[in-house]
Formats: C-alpha cells, sequence, structure tokens
C-alpha cells in the first residue's frame, strides 16, 4: 500500500512538473531554438517563407495565416493554436497533423526536447505583447 501510494505521489509530482516546464518556458532560449524555424519560419508579420509567419500564431485557428496560401495539412483545421497544441504539433507535427485532419503535415522538424518546446512556445507567446 505504501508503495502504491508513494508511486502515485510521484507520479503527481512529475505531471505538476511537465506542466510547469511548458507553462515557465524561457523565451531567450526559445529564440535560440526557433533559429532552426528560421529555414522556413518567420516572427514578421505577412512575411512567409515555405512556411508561413508565427507571429501571433497562439490563438489564431490552425491553417489562417493571413496571406499564406501554401497550407497542405491543416486545410480545414478546426482548432485554434493554444500552448497545449503548439507543444503536441512540434513534438511531432506528422503525427499531429495526420491524427487531426488525416492529411499529411509538410512540416518534418521534430522538437523533441520537451524543455526547448517549453522555450519555443514562450518566445512566440512573448512576441504577442
Amino acid at each position: 500500500m505504501r508503495q502504491a501510494v508513494a508511486f502515485l505521489s510521484i507520479l503527481v509530482v512529475g505531471l505538476t512538473l511537465g506542466a510547469e516546464v511548458r507553462a515557465t518556458g524561457d523565451p531567450a532560449k526559445g529564440k535560440k531554438v526557433f533559429n532552426r524555424c528560421k529555414t522556413c519560419h518567420t516572427v514578421e508579420a505577412g512575411k512567409h517563407r515555405t512556411g508561413p509567419s508565427l507571429l501571433g500564431v497562439i490563438g489564431r485557428k490552425a491553417g489562417t495565416a493571413p496571406g499564406f496560401k501554401k497550407y497542405k495539412g491543416l486545410v480545414g483545421a478546426d482548432w485554434v493554436w493554444d500552448e497545449e497544441l503548439l507543444n503536441a504539433y512540434l513534438k511531432d507535427p506528422k503525427k499531429f497533423t495526420r491524427e487531426r485532419t488525416k492529411k499529411s503535415a509538410t512540416m518534418i522538424l521534430k522538437t523533441k526536447k520537451a524543455k526547448d518546446r517549453a522555450n519555443v512556445i514562450a518566445y512566440l507567446k512573448s512576441l504577442q505583447k
């Protein structure tokens, strides 16, 4: 019984810390991680590359960046980007898109480390203020 209580306590603490990491990313570190993304994305309004500008992505309906018309996997998306969805997307864009839209994602870059995802999300979020 004690082992079960101890295990559950550790599990709860681990889940809580995981959520905290996501919520408390470092924008400065996220800007450095975002350098990997610059090949395809900008953070300038209306300036797109292979992928859309990510300025204002949090709170925007997926697949609707103003002036960007090259969406494939996100055509008809029915969600608004928030921290949780961006975290799942950045972890594995192809899998995320396939599960949600049954289409293939153009983005293939995975951000495997949770802390890197939290930092990139914090960076993108900081640009919206």
